[in-house]
């Protein structure tokens, strides 16, 4: 996808383009790594590649679940070390697989949303310290709104993370994904020569 999201006039289908936009510049960062170099926490957190890509995608489940009222399996492990695996890309795990689960939670989205009213309520959580106890329930628009912010947070965070490993930024390694030309003010990324 190009640098901006379509102008779409559909709301729902421009809400969800500019969802693709950032799903989109979050993998972007994840381009050309390896599994190790995915797991790598180059600045004074702990976030990583891989485990921002694993967050993102659980949490966009997680909305859009919430948004259709739809209940999972609650996961076997701890409780709370699976929040924190939910950060980190284990040695168990691949980028590859984790950009692939990414790519299925954004088909689910696509295809959950398809026609659903964008004013539809939805419930807000209660006694969860981080929603408002003072409001009942948000839209659908809310919750997609919501997304766009959340993912482009974490875009911004791998972009941080992917320029303190290799010192690759964003339009080079988006013309890279998209193969564009070189040209004398953008060069596609391409791998360091060893």
């Amino acid at each position: 996808m190009p640098g901006n999201a379509p102008p779409l006039t559909d709301e729902a289908e421009l809400l969800l383009a500019y969802i693709a936009q950032q799903r989109d510049g979050l993998r972007n960062t994840a381009f050309g790594l390896t599994d190790d170099q995915a797991r790598l926490t180059p600045t004074a957190g702990s976030l990583s590649i891989g485990g921002l890509v694993k967050h993102v995608a659980a949490t966009e489940r997680h909305w859009i679940d919430l948004a259709l009222q739809r209940q999972r399996p609650a996961p076997r492990e701890d409780q709370e070390q699976g929040y924190f695996d939910g950060f980190r890309l284990r040695e168990d795990e691949t980028l590859a697989g984790a950009l692939a689960a990414y790519e299925e939670v954004a088909a689910e989205t696509e295809a959950a949303m398809a026609g659903v009213d964008m004013g539809t309520p939805v419930p807000v959580p209660k006694g969860v310290p981080w929603f408002p106890a003072d409001v009942d329930a948000w839209s659908v628009r809310w919750v997609l709104l919501h997304l766009v912010e959340e993912t482009a947070r974490h875009a911004g965070h791998a972009d941080i993370i992917r320029e303190a490993i290799d010192g690759a930024t964003m339009y080079p390694l988006m013309a890279a994904v998209e193969g564009w030309p070189a040209t004398e003010w953008l060069k596609p990324w391409e791998p360091a020569k060893t």
